[in-house]
């Protein structure tokens, strides 16, 4: 009974317009009352106001309708589309906490900033077709009074994906279903490929589909900035810190088959201030896990994946770090600016860097080759071995190579079935979640933020149908697999 009830959904998804931290009083009282406390020690205290009472700017609000732990590209879009869909411009107040403050490991800031369509599932080629129109009018949406305008640097030179025998039906089928979507994309013969891109050996290759438009890539720590400036413009508060507990309460209830089942509801969350003991407790009506490669920890703070296997309780948010290495080389005589982002048949992918010969690439290692992710060394051998071959035999010129740096970053690996988990949690009821896309967060994100909006204020998915991602499927055990993971 209770696989069908979470199959209907778990009942109808908490919004926020239904909930308020559970003091009983609102956000601008509580503001209006510190106010009025800070008016009062100031008319019989000697002194200058910033003798008064400690500084406290660096510590979040004791009070927050929403708290979005991750400050990437996810969380900030989340912040962007609740403020932008709520119905006035202070009827909620988001918070923001983010851990490392300059992003140095942020998987934002390390990807190769793709965009596609060339997916399996029509709800990514649904994604990436809203966030291309985003991208695209991207100072409609980010502007900021009396700031430059953003450029992201858009290249959209598209993306080539190159298929074996073996493979080119599932190709095809892709496609077809691309295209029904509305994404315009090619098929092309060996034949039609050697006239087009002359640099390239044919050898293995039966079939390839390739972006015509709204493909290519763009600066990633662009998109980060104007959407971080935007926010704060917007009225979103953020803070350098460590989510490090959730403080819940617990209701039972029996389904109509006599289970058990508990509810969980998270009212505190508590900020761990950079480098300090100190922490903060936040009260809160909703939490947005978008953490990342991280995510699962957090989930595990809040309780989920901690009850007996095989129970909704005990089944976690199976999403972890997965480290992934980028390379960058020079090649003189590589191919011009007319060079796609190729994905070939073993995995091995490049792209063009620049004007200057320069190439950025790398693969997804096997799994019995998934390095340590407790750090982000650069294993230089992997490209030796298991990277330049592959260059070198698919565009010979690349035999020249010489490679000048290379750097790591994290995928949100999602080990179910690399797809995102999208909407609330069927137990913990105001936890929502924005992660696990397994490397394609960046360019889904302004649709995943939208999406994730839509069903904190309207109680429902509206623009895209995100329903597939709910977290529900792990429990259910129904795979929602994207075949393209690059």
């Amino acid at each position: 009974m209770l696989r069908r009830f979470l199959r209907l959904g778990l009942g109808r998804s908490l919004s926020i317009r239904e909930v308020g931290t559970h003091s009983g009083y609102s956000i601008l009282d509580w503001d209006g009352k510190v106010s009025e406390f800070k008016k009062k020690i100031q008319s019989i205290m000697p002194g200058e106001p910033g003798d008064l009472l400690c500084d406290t700017r660096h510590l979040p609000p004791e009070h927050s309708d929403v708290v979005i732990v991750g400050g990437g590209v996810l969380g900030l879009s989340v912040a962007f589309w609740l403020k932008k869909l709520a119905k006035r411009r202070d009827a909620i107040r988001v918070l923001v906490v983010e851990r490392d403050h300059m992003y140095s490991k942020a998987s934002t800031g390390l990807s190769v900033g793709g965009i596609r369509q060339q997916f399996s599932l029509p709800q990514n080629v649904q994604l990436s077709l809203f966030s291309i129109d985003f991208l695209r009018n991207i100072n409609e949406y980010l502007a900021v009074v009396d700031t430059p305008p953003l450029d992201l640097q858009f290249n959209p030179s598209g993306y080539l994906l190159l298929a074996t025998e073996k493979g080119a039906a599932i190709l095809e089928t892709n496609v077809k279903m691309q295209r029904q979507e509305g994404a315009k994309i090619s098929l092309m013969s060996p034949e039609q490929l050697q006239k087009k891109f002359p640099w390239m050996n044919m050898e293995g290759v039966a079939l390839a589909s390739y972006g015509l438009e709204n493909e290519g890539w763009f600066d990633p720590w662009s998109l980060l900035q104007g959407l971080r400036r935007k926010v704060q413009s917007m009225g979103v508060l953020f803070c350098q810190g460590e989510v490090t507990r959730f403080l819940t309460s617990s209701n039972s209830m029996r389904n109509s088959s006599g289970e058990e089942v508990i509810l969980r509801r998270i009212h505190e969350v508590h900020v761990k201030m950079d480098n300090s003991l100190e922490y903060q407790p936040v009260e809160c009506a909703i939490v947005i896990n978008a953490a990342g490669a991280w995510s699962g920890q957090v989930a595990e703070l809040a309780g989920i994946g901690k009850g007996p296997p095989g129970t909704l309780q005990g089944t976690k948010l199976p999403v972890e770090p997965r480290k992934r290495f980028v390379y960058l080389w020079h090649c003189p005589q590589g191919p011009g600016l007319e060079t796609p982002l190729v994905t070939d048949t073993n995995g091995v992918y490049f792209r063009r860097e620049g004007l200057g010969n320069n190439y950025v690439g790398g693969r997804s290692p096997t799994e019995e080759e998934e390095p340590d992710p407790a750090d982000l060394e650069v294993d230089h051998d992997f490209f030796q071995n298991k990277v330049w071959p592959h260059l070198a035999q698919r565009v010979p010129v690349f035999e020249a190579l010489k490679v000048r740096s290379a750097w790591a970053g994290y995928y949100d690996y999602n080990t179910f079935d690399q797809n995102g988990v999208v909407g609330p949690h069927p137990l913990v009821v105001n936890m929502y979640f924005a992660t696990g896309f397994s490397g394609h967060g960046l360019q889904h994100a302004p649709g995943v933020g939208r999406a994730v909006a839509e069903m904190l204020l309207e109680g429902r998915f509206q623009t895209i149908d995100m329903s597939p991602f709910l977290f529900s499927r792990f429990y259910l055990e129904e795979k929602v697999l994207e075949q393209n993971i690059i």
